[in-house]
């Protein structure tokens, strides 16, 4: 007996039904890009692991999907490695390429190696799928899309106010409420600096970045573990449980930071994005965040996250600045920005708040029974007519029992049914059912067009 067939664990099919929502998501955020003068680009879903190692921290590392080389790849490893068993040396041996785990790096990578083409500054979206060798779970997948929107070329404050308002109008769109946060890893640096851990930046922006998930007790004692002493780790519950209002909050972290000149120039920073966005009109709340981290290396300014308000899944979308990225490819001084859009957990909240207009996830609207070869030489010119008028129309292909083809229309939920037997084509008109209601009536193709448009 053949086995079933099975997908890698942490992947997913999709129906026509999913696809259709996604796509609504998909038009949704590209039509808001493209309001704001963004330009689509894609890059290969592999790049050389000298491309993407090292960028993502030692976590993001391991979690990198590695490619055998093609051909003989045992090739260059010696029957003394192989019984050494040293996976990371054997990866470095058998493998020069991996899959993506993000967009922004190898937007990074196109940017210099495009750099004489591009219009600075550069402003770039892009939808396509990344790999992560993660441990799935709700929301959380292996295999999943991102909708990236980066600015690079300009250092200017008000490209992370537009991402700010890219993000709420998005989600404005979905109807659905959400909390943006901000924060900024000057800040962060600021604190690290004034606890006297500056060594410890990283450390401390991994730990703190994950207090929503394991809580502040097992925050402490991950920052124990990283060498921090108890007196550095009391200074920072403070500023970890800060409460209050935007400004209330800048007011004591730059009191906290006042001898820290690169934590004020964070909270500077911070001051003019929420200042600028108080005079736009969000719909949505933008709270200011100093737990959040964004574990991520590259990040140098502000950091952004979105969390939905109305259903329990991970942050939605996220980014920041990242003014060094470029600099790892040999092109220093490139200032970029950038958020991404989680699209599977979007896609997992509208699911949840059914908050899909119906017209953006309705397939076909009108289906023409097929009563022979004669009636359906009568319909061809009017299902023509049809789709020229824009209409999703199908003919069913065989002259099946009338209760199978209603049956079809019944299950993929068309509205409209087209009946043309003797009696309507020798009036020349059409009788058109709503499956709904239904209500028949007998039109010509003119008036069949206007009802169902």
């Amino acid at each position: 007996m053949a086995q079933k067939p099975s997908i890698p664990k942490g992947t997913r099919d999709f129906s026509p039904m999913e696809m259709a929502k996604r796509n609504y998501i998909f038009d949704t955020i590209k039509q808001v890009y493209q309001l704001y003068g963004f330009q689509q680009i894609e890059t290969p879903a592999m790049e050389t692991l000298g491309t993407l190692m090292g960028k993502y921290g030692e976590e993001g590392d391991k979690l990198l999907f590695k490619v055998l080389n093609s051909g003989d790849y045992l090739n260059k490893v010696s029957d003394e490695e192989l019984q050494e068993r040293n996976a990371l040396h054997l990866a470095a041996k058998l493998c020069e390429k991996g899959l993506r785990y993000d967009l922004t790096v190898p937007f990074a990578r196109y940017v210099v190696m495009h750099r004489d083409e591009l219009q600075l500054p550069f402003k770039r979206y892009q939808m396509q799928p990344v790999w992560r060798a993660d441990r799935p779970q709700k929301g959380r997948y292996r295999e999943f899309w991102q909708f990236d929107g980066d600015i690079v070329g300009s250092d200017s404050l008000l490209n992370e106010v537009e991402l700010m308002q890219i993000v709420d109008t998005v989600f404005t769109r979905f109807d659905v409420r959400v909390q943006i946060k901000l924060n900024n890893r000057k800040i962060l640096t600021g604190i690290a600096e004034v606890i006297g851990a500056a060594d410890k930046i990283v450390d401390i922006t991994v730990a703190i970045d994950k207090l929503d998930k394991i809580g502040l007790e097992n925050v402490n004692e991950e920052l124990r573990a990283d060498g921090l002493a108890e007196d550095q780790i009391a200074k920072l519950q403070p500023i970890i449980s800060l409460e209050g209002s935007n400004d209330s909050k800048l007011d004591t972290i730059a009191q906290v930071l006042a001898d820290s000149e690169t934590g004020l120039k964070g909270v500077e920073e911070c001051r003019f994005i929420l200042d600028t966005l108080k005079t736009l009109g969000l719909k949505n709340e933008i709270q200011l965040d100093l737990t959040l981290a964004r574990g991520l290396n590259y990040y140098t300014g502000a950091i952004f996250e979105v969390k939905a308000l109305d259903v329990q899944i991970g942050s939605i979308t996220g980014g920041g600045r990242y003014d060094n990225l470029t600099g790892i490819f040999g092109m220093p001084g490139i200032s970029g920005v950038g958020i991404s859009f989680g699209v599977d957990r979007i896609f997992d909240v509208l699911n949840t708040l059914d908050c899909y207009p119906k017209d953006a996830v309705n397939g076909t609207q009108l289906l023409f029974i097929n009563f022979g070869d004669k009636e359906t030489a009568y319909c061809l010119p009017a299902v023509a007519k049809a789709r020229a008028a824009g209409i999703r129309t199908e003919i069913f292909p065989d002259s099946s029992k009338m209760k199978k083809q209603m049956s079809y229309a019944n299950a993929k939920q068309i509205p409209y049914v087209v009946l043309a037997g003797e009696n309507e084509m020798a009036e020349g008109k059409f009788t058109l059912k709503n499956m709904q209601s239904g209500e028949q009536q007998l039109v010509n193709i003119e008036e069949l067009i206007d009802i169902v448009k």
